[in-house]
């Protein structure tokens, strides 16, 4: 908590809502004309009804041969069934593999030429296998989708937001040559005002500033010309994904979550954390919110660094750029303290890493699995997963908000518990607030950065987050934990069962769209 008594605010401007109106208004607009045409040709029912059978049958046959997940072929196989001819014009429209792709292969094009600034160094893999064994079939999945395993880290965990920040700012202070940072909310306040400060002496000083945000996430918290004023007092600007574009393909669903910073290619930082004054306890929302994140210095932040240059590539039409500049300006103590960056997006579906990560995580855990996510919206295979992990005598946790953010997200999370706590998973609920802290760690190894266990992180989010193999750090982020489990309430299944009626039937409607939530 935010002990020094500044008071922050959570500003909203009517430019972003407006933004928002338009591009609701020519969504809308689709959805009215596809009604529309539905009405018409309801004069020709006869034909109309055939016709839809037929395409019915042609749609659900996709559907099950469709790569994608269970969830997703639910949620379009409940529209084109509750919604006849309007469904299925949606789902030709929206719902087709095919009618993102070009987007897609231009998003992997970057993110490729990205990955070739990688080297992968065979020692250090064989290192890590006479150390951890059992993890060795992870870290070399990871290498195989481009994410290279590094040692000769110092790995410092954060178990709030406030804490983060504090040392985030200490950094920048002594950057000599640029500053990289990416956040999907940016809010004007009484950190962004700390931040701003800070980064405009660092120009001054002769710094170079690379600031990227979601437009979707920044939107509604600052103001229309933030980015002209910015890019004014000489900080180099992207935006990802403006959300007037691509209206028609609904690519605007896809945002990037993910949140770095990078100074000199030295030190770097990702966790849960946005740039807002919530995320530090300025302001209260929702109780108390706790956040996580780390710092790496060492060999690793190069994973971090090629991260962030990809995603700013991606958001830009001009030529490729050379990252070689934005390496390691020191060398680094040398040490067995092993990190893997990885990252993700719905280009990359359906071969998603980080799902899969996560997946191995839970099958090679041997005593205990413990996870802190702000939102639990699972596919049956990770449920299963850990299922089959508690069955197997793992003591599987799993910590949640009391206090939501998004009622209707609780609602589908909560939902999700019922099988696990009968399967005797144990799942806590943070009663100080909101936690927004995203965590998985075991015995031997973690994951802390940017995703939520909820299909949004696994499918249409780009996240990224830090693989951490070294039982010192995995023991202070238990210790966290621990902590933040005596605040929590453990919720059993007696009580889950006995919920009112309502709440089941609005959660049963609810788990149907948790695909689009």
């Amino acid at each position: 908590m935010n002990d020094n008594k500044e008071k922050g605010v959570v500003k909203n401007y009517v430019s972003g809502f407006l933004r928002v109106a338009v591009v609701a208004s020519l969504v809308f607009v689709q959805f009215g004309l596809i009604f529309a045409l539905s009405i018409w040709l309801s004069g020709y029912t006869v034909y109309i009804y055939t016709i839809i059978e037929i395409l019915s049958i042609f749609v659900i046959i996709g559907l099950l041969n469709d790569y994608r997940s269970s969830s997703y072929k639910i949620a379009w196989i409940c529209i084109v069934l509750l919604l006849p001819l309007t469904g299925h014009i949606m789902y030709a429209l929206w719902g087709k593999s095919g009618s993102k792709k070009s987007i897609e292969k231009k998003v992997l094009g970057k993110l490729r030429h990205g990955a070739t600034f990688y080297e992968y160094d065979e020692e250090t893999m064989n290192l890590f296998a006479e150390q951890y064994p059992t993890k060795s079939r992870m870290a070399k999945f990871m290498e195989s989708h481009t994410f290279p395993l590094f040692k000769n880290n110092e790995v410092t965990y954060y178990p709030m937001g406030e804490d983060v920040f504090a040392a985030i700012f200490e950094d920048i202070k002594e950057a000599k040559n640029f500053i990289m940072i990416n956040f999907f909310i940016v809010g004007e306040g009484l950190l962004w005002e700390k931040m701003h400060a800070l980064l405009l002496t660092k120009i001054q000083q002769g710094v170079e500033v690379m600031f990227m945000y979601d437009d979707f996430g920044a939107m509604l918290r600052t103001s229309k010309d933030f980015k002209r004023k910015l890019e004014e007092e000489g900080f180099k600007i992207r935006i990802f994904n403006p959300i007037h574009k691509y209206t028609e393909k609904l690519y605007m669903n896809y945002r990037s979550h993910q949140k770095i910073i990078v100074i000199d290619g030295n030190v770097g930082y990702t966790g849960g954390i946005n740039l807002a004054d919530e995320y530090v306890n300025y302001v209260a929302r929702f109780g108390i919110w706790k956040d996580s994140a780390v710092r790496v210095e060492g060999d690793a932040v190069w994973g971090l660094t090629v991260t962030f240059l990809q995603m700013w590539e991606v958001c830009t039409n001009g030529a490729l750029i050379d990252y070689t500049p934005y390496r390691p300006t020191k060398e680094f103590k040398k040490n067995n303290v092993f990190c893997q960056v990885i990252a993700d997006g719905p280009a990359n579906n359906p071969e998603n890493p980080i799902e899969s990560v996560y997946k191995q995580m839970i099958h090679y855990t041997k005593k205990y699995l413990y996870v802190m996510t702000p939102y639990l919206v699972i596919e049956d295979d990770m449920r299963d997963s850990l299922i089959s992990a508690v069955r197997g005598g793992v003591d599987v946790r799993i910590i949640t908000p009391f206090i939501p953010d998004k009622k209707s997200v609780k609602q589908v999370t909560n939902y999700n518990y019922g099988k696990l706590l009968e399967a005797g998973v144990r799942i806590f609920e943070y009663t100080p607030g909101f936690i927004h802290a995203k965590a998985i760690i075991n015995e031997d190894c973690g994951i802390v950065g940017t995703i939520n266990m909820d299909y949004r992180s696994f499918y249409l989010h780009y996240e990224c987050g830090v693989f951490i193999c070294n039982r010192d750090v995995i023991q202070t982020i238990r210790e966290d934990f621990d902590k933040t489990f005596e605040v929590s309430k453990e919720v059993t299944y007696e009580e889950w069962k006995n919920r009112p009626w309502t709440t089941k039937f609005l959660q049963s409607i609810l788990n149907l769209f948790s695909t689009l939530m």
